[in-house]
């Protein structure tokens, strides 16, 4: 077996992936991305995923602007175990919701370390695209995600408050040179 890595998107993990994402489904996430569509065009997927432009399948708002996006996925072997997600740049949106670093583990694969794992691994990647501090927001009873950000160093700005529209969130600053 060999170590987890941060590779770009790509065809040979679509049986990890579609299997990850009906474990995400089966918890009430990534709803909006239908597990028969991509199975049929997943060389489409992948490809969009590789155009740094933002998640093309992901559905936002109007009033959302869009900023230029890279993507990359923790595998082991054949198996996807999670995504990161690295803005370029913040909007005012994810300034206070967002930030430049979006991780997430697939169920099954939670509770082993990866959360940091995929986080410490996406630093030299954050660097390269030109950003020196990033910026990561998690919601303030998600644990295990505010563990893994505080062991990669990350520093607590804030907290959010919650608005009609918006939870709160807990604001890191984490050093990436």
């Amino acid at each position: 077996m060999s170590a987890s890595k941060l590779v770009r998107p790509a065809i040979d993990y679509k049986e990890s992936y579609l299997q990850a994402l009906e474990e995400y489904h089966a918890e009430g996430r990534y709803l909006y991305q239908d597990i028969a569509l991509l199975d049929a065009d997943f060389e489409d997927f992948v490809k969009e995923l590789g155009a740094e432009k933002g998640y093309p399948h992901q559905p936002y708002q109007d009033w959302v602007e869009p900023v230029p996006e890279t993507v990359v996925w923790l595998v082991k072997d054949k198996d996807y175990i999670g995504t990161v997600d690295i803005r370029h740049r913040l909007n005012w949106h994810l300034e206070k919701w967002g930030g430049h670093v979006h991780f997430v583990i697939r169920p099954s694969m939670r509770d082993k370390g990866f959360g940091q794992k995929i986080l410490q691994k996406a630093i030299p990647i954050i660097n390269y695209l030109g950003i020196d501090k990033a910026l990561i927001t998690v919601a303030p009873d998600k644990e295990r995600c505010i563990q893994a950000v505080e062991a990669c160093g990350g520093e607590l700005e804030d907290e959010t408050t919650a608005t009609d529209r918006f939870p709160a969130m807990r604001r890191y600053w984490l050093d990436c040179t």
